[in-house]
């Protein structure tokens, strides 16, 4: 059947080149296997169809494990029973084998249901594929169109001669339109022929293929800024609400006790340092009295002890600042004085 198939094919060609020979034959094919696993509709019948098939083989499955047992039991008690109930049994197991492969053969036989509910699954859509096919062909003068998975074994096939994707566009376009409005279907119509024509041109088509590639990549970088400014963003914000929530609790009183007692001691030992001439036993003495009296003080006293501490602080470091200008000035001094000395020296 194949060869004369092939033959026919051969013999038609051979017929349209000679009477034909100032035009070039155009060829074109589709994969019907790719088409029907993009269309949407197909896709859910498919996978409902597929669960009917699972809840089969579950039932079979379970129909084989029953016969086991059934077996395995006949095997065990085989010596304790009469020639008679053996018999019976193993009646008994060839009857439910040969209503198990009935079933097999039912659900999955070459005629079974599996089969028969997937053709009548893909005719309506193949029936919408052969109406797009033959449309493209006389719009595009085609001559012949092949279907890439079917019997016809095609051992080389150039994708610039695949109309597949053209063929599932007028599939989404003829569902699509009876949705759109007369101003969107006017914009589609602008859209199918910009396609068509890229179809036509594999110059365009390659210009339209790196257009959507630098779309991608520059909309996939928008996207990680927005992420990127998103997290530094969510950042900023935890770390004002720490600060705020830090503030509030300064402001209410709230601090525990470890952290006034660390706060308090700091500025005993800022006064322990800056009073270099007082008792050592008398300071560690005061430390106590000063942790005790923050402790019991009313919230304004406390800010204004802190104001004096801020200030006693800024007092102490430009007076640290000052010294380390003194000494850095010395040291210059010295360093000159040294030069020119050396200089005499040399002179």
């Amino acid at each position: 059947m194949r060869k004369q198939f092939l033959f026919i094919f051969l013999a038609l060609i051979v017929a349209n080149t000679s009477q034909a020979q100032s035009r070039t034959t155009r060829i074109g094919y589709i994969d019907m296997e790719y088409i029907l696993e993009n269309v949407s509709d197909y896709k859910e019948a498919k996978s409902q169809l597929e669960l009917k098939a699972q809840k089969w083989k579950q039932e079979i499955e379970a129909k084989k494990l029953n016969i086991n047992k059934l077996k395995e039991n006949l095997n065990t008690e085989k010596a304790l029973l009469t020639k008679e109930l053996i018999e019976e049994r193993e009646t008994e197991i060839k009857f439910l084998e040969t209503e198990m492969l009935d079933y097999q053969e039912k659900q999955f036989g070459a005629d079974g249901n599996l089969m028969r509910q997937k053709s009548a699954l893909a005719k309506p859509i193949q029936d919408q594929v052969f109406t797009a096919v033959q449309d493209i062909a006389e719009a595009k003068n085609y001559d012949f169109v092949f279907d890439k998975s079917a019997d016809l074994t095609m051992l080389f096939s150039n994708k610039r001669y695949d109309i597949s994707d053209q063929v599932l566009r007028i599939l989404n376009r003829t569902e699509k339109r009876e949705q759109l409005t007369k101003k969107q279907l006017k914009e589609q119509e602008a859209k199918e022929n910009r396609e068509n024509e890229i179809d036509e041109n594999p110059t365009l088509a390659n210009r339209q293929k790196a257009l959507d590639d630098k779309k991608a990549a520059r909309e996939k970088l928008i996207e990680d800024r927005r992420l990127e400014q998103e997290a530094k963003k969510k950042e900023y914000e935890d770390r004002r609400k720490a600060i705020q929530a830090e503030r509030e609790a300064k402001k209410n009183g709230t601090v525990s006790e470890p952290a006034k007692t660390t706060e308090t001691a700091k500025p005993a030992e800022t006064a322990k340092t800056s009073t270099s001439t007082t008792n050592t036993n008398t300071t560690e003495t005061a430390k106590p009295a000063v942790t005790g009296e923050t402790t019991t003080e009313p919230a304004v006293n406390k800010a204004e002890e802190r104001q004096k501490l801020y200030e006693q602080r800024k007092k102490e470091l430009e007076e640290r600042r000052k010294k380390i200008l003194e000494e850095r000035e010395a040291a210059k001094k010295a360093k000159e004085a040294e030069t020119q000395k050396t200089n005499t020296t040399n002179n």
